[in-house]
């Protein structure tokens, strides 16, 4: 049985304990690693991949939410709170599924199994080296190695490549979790590029084909340790 890594971020003990007990009693969760404040488990998704992520929301110094927001978390989330209002932002974050805290066995089951549903659709997507995006009324198969960079365009996501452009109602979430982070980086809120295709890279800017992509300060120093490990 395929097993799928994940940590819990939870700073209250009582709710810390029973995820954890809930975690242990599903034979494919593997449980790496758990932490009571928010800047410590951010600090752990930088430096490793991890397949699931029970969030907390409110949490001092750094909320659930913020967290979210200002990282580039490629996981499966699943957020255990005891605030309703914050489940619309949530969702905007694409979240996996929202847990209202005090939430059975049954209900945590119902989210774990959601997320291995999303984790082995990706898994399968990216065996052949080929995606599928929904565009129109159809889904668009897409091959990793022709993507040449995804621009944002208000609700839309242009994909270009080497032989064609589509759009895409598909979020960059959803796009960073179907596609390797190998291939392609997130480099600005409204840019991802080819990491095979750029030209050159002068200050903050990118060439790739005939664009000129910036890079904003959110996502610099993730892309150029991207590039630093290729060199």
């Amino acid at each position: 049985m395929e097993k799928y890594s994940c940590i819990i971020i939870e700073d209250e003990p009582l709710a810390l304990e029973r995820t954890k007990d809930f975690v242990t009693k599903i034979p494919f969760l593997n449980l790496c690693a758990t932490f009571d404040n928010a800047l410590n488990g951010l600090a752990y998704l930088k430096a490793n991949n991890i397949d699931i992520l029970f969030l907390d929301i409110n949490m001092d110094e750094l909320s659930g939410i913020e967290l979210l927001e200002n990282s580039k978390i490629t996981s499966q989330v699943i957020v255990t709170t005891a605030y309703q209002e914050y489940a619309l932002k949530g969702y905007e974050l694409n979240i996996t599924d929202y847990l209202l805290k005090p939430f059975t066995f049954n209900r945590f089951l119902q989210a774990v199994n959601k997320a291995q549903e999303n984790l082995s659709k990706n898994n399968l997507g990216t065996t052949n080296n080929f995606i599928f995006v929904k565009t129109e009324n159809r889904l668009e198969k897409i091959t990793l190695t022709n993507i040449v960079y995804i621009e944002g365009m208000r609700d839309y996501r242009r994909i270009h490549t080497v032989d064609k452009k589509i759009m895409t109602l598909q979020n960059f979430k959803e796009l960073e979790q179907i596609i390797p982070s190998s291939i392609v980086c997130r480099v600005h809120k409204s840019y991802m590029v080819a990491l095979n295709k750029i030209d050159s890279i002068e200050r903050s800017r990118i060439k790739i084909s005939d664009q000129l992509i910036p890079i904003s300060e959110t996502y610099k120093e993730y892309f150029f340790q991207k590039i630093s490990s290729k060199t």
